[in-house]
């Protein structure tokens, strides 16, 4: 492993993806890698998958790891979606003993954030000032808030509730598939969630990311809040 490269893993609902980064630029130096998230995706069984990936790659160094909940110290304290038996579990410890490799563990979207704000659309000066808010769409509603470029981490704003329903239960990407939503009624959905962080935290961007994302041009023009909306 060289200086600048560490390799970078996303833990997610359906699938664990890797590669190999420059983290000065943000840029991949080896392919993607993806392998389905086990069902259950209990501990032992995304430890196992986990260190298979590493073997992949033929990785020896240290490895940053988002993970779909909320962490402290390293220790997971809430599932949303994973297998419950996470809560309590020092992640880092237990895929830095599976992979043999010392481990990074953050919230996925945290570090999506902090990844936008540092080599993406966020870097931008007009950005590093006030408020930024990342929206990750994809199994779920992941959040980054940021202030003046400053990560305020474990927010998980897919947890507000929209009509009496956990936000990412009414309009991920997910949602979107399994109810065959059209693209009005999903963009439609999703402009009720942007609403709702328009009025409780006043962003001056809303930045979107995750699969869901790459349909931008479907929903743009139903979005209608104060904030600027950007993919």
């Amino acid at each position: 492993m060289k200086p600048n490269e560490i390799l970078g893993i996303d833990i997610g609902g359906t699938g664990i993806k890797g590669a190999v980064v420059d983290i000065k630029t943000g840029a991949f130096l080896t392919e993607k890698m993806r392998i389905l998230t086990p069902k259950p995706a209990t501990p032992k069984a995304v430890a196992k998958v986990f260190s298979d990936l590493v073997k992949a790659f033929d990785y020896q160094g240290s490895i940053g790891c988002g993970f779909p909940a909320t962490i402290k110290k390293g220790t997971a304290q809430s599932a949303s979606n994973i297998d419950k038996a996470w809560i309590g579990t020092n992640v880092e410890t237990l895929l830095g003993n599976a992979s043999g490799q010392k481990v990074v563990v953050a919230n996925d979207a945290d570090l999506a954030g902090l990844a936008e704000m540092t080599y993406g659309i966020g870097k931008a000066k007009k950005y590093q000032k006030g408020v930024v808010i990342l929206i990750t769409i994809g199994t779920g509603l992941g959040s980054a808030l940021l202030h003046n470029g400053r990560l305020v981490p474990n927010t998980e704003l897919g947890h507000l509730e929209l009509n009496g329903i956990i936000a990412e239960r009414y309009a991920s990407n997910v949602v979107r598939k399994n109810e065959e939503l059209s693209w009005k009624t999903w963009s439609k959905r999703l402009n009720q969630y942007f609403v709702a962080l328009d009025k409780y935290f006043s962003p001056d961007a809303i930045i979107l990311g995750g699969g869901g994302s790459k349909y931008f041009d479907k929903i743009e023009k139903y979005i209608k809040i104060n904030a600027e909306v950007l993919p």
